[in-house]
């Protein structure tokens, strides 16, 4: 692994390149949706979020999105008031995808497991933020079992989508010390500063060509080996 500094992408100069188009999939809060839309109105990242797809009409990440002007998709039910499956989902947002055709499309917070089929013919490459160092940890309750198992640094990764859970190339890292007064709580709020941080780091790494979705360029070019590492004492 290689240990990059923490760049504000907020100091780096942007205007001159095309906004990378951003497809955003959420199920709750949306603190990191957030991030994006602040950094995109700011024009601290070269991104334009064109959508948000919602599994849940209750999510507040819907809020945040229509309060910024973008467009939502929420595909929770279906007519009859019934939960929607989820082969029904990734028939109504591949459906979305193809419509908007993003560039990339970012999972924040999104909670349902995607199939092959639907990660495999997704009109853009697709990333997921994780809150654990993987491959360690994969899955969910991260926080509570690093804790127990005593490890002595946490923090969050951001990896390549595919089939298998949590299990794609794991791009760039965020990572923080474990302290003796930590609890799942307190340790989950820690790590989400860390995401805050990471996400638009590595989508500003990806827009500007600091950073390869393809293998097989990430091999053979100039590019530092993954997964980058930000260093952080949060």
């Amino acid at each position: 692994m290689c240990d990059a500094p923490v760049t504000s992408a907020a100091n780096t100069n942007t205007s001159a390149q095309t906004p990378l188009r951003v497809a955003v999939l959420v199920s709750g809060s949306g603190s990191n949706l957030q991030v994006l839309i602040n950094a995109m109105q700011q024009k601290a990242l070269p991104i334009e979020i064109i959508g948000v797809i919602s599994n849940r009409e209750d999510a507040y990440a819907i809020t945040r999105a229509n309060d910024a002007g973008i467009e939502v998709a929420v595909l929770s039910h279906v007519e009859s008031g019934k939960r929607m499956g989820i082969k029904t989902f990734e028939k109504h947002a591949t459906a979305q995808l193809e419509t908007w055709q993003p560039d990339l499309v970012v999972l924040a917070g999104f909670m349902r497991v995607l199939s092959a089929d639907f990660i495999d013919n997704a009109p853009a490459p697709m990333i997921n933020l994780h809150p654990s160092l993987l491959p360690a940890y994969k899955g969910l309750d991260t926080h509570t079992r690093v804790l127990r198992a005593g490890e002595r640094e946490h923090g969050c990764s951001i990896h390549v989508v595919t089939a298998e859970l949590d299990a794609g190339q794991v791009l760039s890292q965020a990572v923080l010390p474990i302290r003796h007064t930590d609890t799942p709580d307190g340790l989950q709020k820690r790590v989400q500063v860390l995401e805050h941080q990471l996400l638009p780091w590595t989508i500003l790494q990806i827009a500007t060509g600091g950073l390869s979705l393809t293998p097989s360029e990430q091999k053979s070019s100039i590019l530092p080996a993954l997964p980058l590492r930000l260093l952080i004492d949060a």
